[in-house]
């Protein structure tokens, strides 16, 4: 497996992973908003090939916190999708890995994700209500360890106390609810 930034030519690749893997094109129509959307920017997209296959994609957006003392330099993991025959094989694993390498040569600080808690903290996220870090749009109790955030620098998060502000093409409530 081989994974690389995405081009503006696999765009048709990238909206079959989200398609056949959330089973309708809800994601991938939010893929294709954030690729296109300003406030997004900068956007990291990653995608997974099996020898000439592609079999997952990530994309991580801007976000940011207002209010902070500092500007923190933070993104959103949304959304991740790997194709059915290939998941539960460690792609997305993958995929999130190399994308967390890739902004942290970047100097990115923070980086939240809405999504299944007892899958993102394998790979290093924690609650973030908890830490003072609040989602863009309210969370039901029951759901609000699924709103988590790593720092990708020591001490990034110390003292932090914000709501996320996301990308216009995700600031819709329907995408907040788990």
């Amino acid at each position: 497996m081989y994974i690389r930034e995405s081009k503006n030519e696999d765009i048709e690749d990238i909206i079959h992973i989200h398609t056949v893997a959330f089973g309708h094109d809800k994601e991938a129509e939010l893929v294709v908003n954030l690729l296109n959307d300003q406030s997004a920017q900068p956007i990291l997209s990653l995608l997974a090939f099996v020898e000439d296959l592609v079999v997952g994609h990530i994309l991580f957006t801007n976000c940011y916190l207002p209010g902070t003392e500092r500007d923190v330099s933070s993104v959103l993991l949304a959304p991740l999708a790997v194709i059915p025959s290939h998941q539960k094989q460690g792609v997305g694993g993958r995929l999130i890995k190399q994308g967390l390498d890739t902004l942290k040569g970047r100097k990115t600080e923070l980086v939240f994700v809405l999504g299944h808690p007892s899958y993102y903290p394998r790979y290093g996220f924690s609650p973030a209500g908890c830490q003072g870090l609040q989602a863009p749009y309210p969370l039901p109790d029951q759901h609000a360890d699924a709103w988590m955030v790593q720092s990708l620098v020591p001490e990034a998060i110390n003292s932090l106390e914000a709501k996320v502000v996301c990308a216009d093409a995700l600031d819709r409530p329907e995408y907040w609810r788990e």
